[in-house]
């Protein structure tokens, strides 16, 4: 099947002179950062950049809903104007003393499930006190480079089924797999048994992605990595470089764009943020090379250029980000969409950014929040009464957690910057 061709959207130049090496510090794909700081939870101080702007394709894709198994969406107290200026403040401590976290997920009851890449863990934290308690380790994970585990999804169904979806490394392939949850029985033993639904996703000391979440139509994406091989991320057979797309049973789903092939879109360096915006339209962060890192307008089939591009390249055949970030500025990692706006948590950047959206196209520059307050910004998601949570992830350069460092923060959203 050929390549499809997407028009281009809006490129966002922001940041500071092109810097050398990967979108990291320590290690090329996972950003090194300032140390954490006990910033004070006031209001944040955006700033300014210059932007440009193009008219938006008339064949960007949205995903259908499906009421019966998407999650409520969580909508803000108060949503901006389109391109209006926000403030950001930190509210408080949701929970501290977290060991290289990576994954984050909101229960139905408002705890927090959170995944620690190196030791495998998976723990409840309560939404009423910050206490945590151990539901288990995902068995077979091998931590080592960017590699452990990694995204946690909870099931559509999760009132009913208990399921929890992980995205984890072994010693040779990055895989997929579902467990049970019971919250009743004893803490360290409440994970049921693991299947594995997807494996042979490639494997490396870096670029693995690891960003795994469920649609608005009830099927379950994955952000995969090039694992450091370039060719793959072209590869259709190959599943790196990919943003996924599969059943809640690890199979291809049902519209795929390449028939038996469990492929979205391709052409990905390394995907490690996915959100949708009340629309069904998905929008992915990815980590670049030297130059340039992204925010993409996902469309099944849709071909993103790595290894061939970076960034704003407007060559056919290839799809262009509506956002980019010099990588010292950026390193996105998870992002969420609230209160009209994509908000990317990043590495090396060690900044929250909101991009404002005005439909399938940036209605304004970016702001930048919370610049070297806290150190590296792994994951950001929307919790159900509108605030925004933070988690931190904070490394030295050999990629040694530092125990006691990280935490989950809350954020409110204010219009009027």
């Amino acid at each position: 099947m050929p390549r499809r061709s997407a028009a281009l959207f809006a490129a966002l130049v922001l940041g500071s002179a092109v810097t050398a090496g990967c979108s990291s510090a320590a290690s090329p794909g996972r950003a090194g950062g300032p140390p954490a700081t006990s910033a004070p939870s006031t209001p944040s101080t955006p700033s300014a950049t210059s932007a440009t702007f193009a008219t938006p394709s008339p064949s960007s894709t949205s995903v259908a809903a499906a009421p019966s198994t998407a999650s409520p969406a969580s909508a803000p107290a108060q949503t901006p104007t389109p391109g209006a200026p926000v403030s950001v403040d930190v509210t408080g401590t949701v929970t501290d003393g977290l060991a290289s976290p990576w994954g984050l997920a909101v229960l139905p009851d408002g705890d927090l499930l959170v995944s620690e890449r190196d030791d495998a863990r998976i723990l409840r934290v309560s939404a009423k006190d910050g206490g945590r308690t151990e539901a288990g380790t995902v068995p077979g994970v091998t931590d080592g480079g960017e590699g452990g585990l990694l995204g946690l999804a909870l099931s559509p169904g999760f009132a009913s089924d208990h399921r929890v979806y992980a995205y984890f490394s072994t010693a040779s392939d990055n895989r997929i797999a579902r467990l049970d949850y019971d919250p009743s029985r004893p803490a360290g033993s409440q994970l049921g048994d693991s299947v594995v639904l997807l494996s042979g996703i490639p494997h490396g000391s870096r670029h693995n992605g690891g960003r795994i979440a469920f649609g608005p139509d009830g099927f379950l994406y994955a952000g995969t990595g090039d694992a450091g091989e370039r060719p793959l991320a072209q590869d259709r057979d190959s599943l790196g470089g990919k943003i996924l797309r599969l059943t809640p049973d690890g199979a291809p789903a049902p519209g795929n764009p390449f028939p038996g092939s469990p492929v979205w879109s391709l052409g990905h360096r390394n995907v490690q943020g996915l959100a949708w915006d009340p629309q069904g339209r998905l929008w992915a962060s990815e980590f670049g090379q030297d130059t340039w890192d992204e925010l993409n307008l996902v469309a099944p089939g849709g071909n993103y250029g790595w290894p061939t591009v970076e960034g704003v390249a407007g060559r056919p055949g290839f799809t262009d980000p509506v956002a980019q970030w010099h990588p010292a500025d950026a390193s996105p990692s998870g992002i969420a969409h609230a209160a009209g706006s994509v908000w990317t948590a990043t590495l090396r950047g060690g900044r929250l950014w909101r991009i404002p959206l005005d439909g399938d196209r940036a209605a304004a520059a970016p702001q930048e929040f919370l610049s070297g307050a806290y150190g590296r910004l792994r994951a950001v998601a929307a919790d159900r009464d509108g605030t925004l949570l933070l988690l931190t992830d904070n490394t030295d350069g050999r990629g040694e957690p530092r125990p006691g460092d990280d935490r989950i923060l809350r954020l409110t959203v204010g219009v009027g910057g």
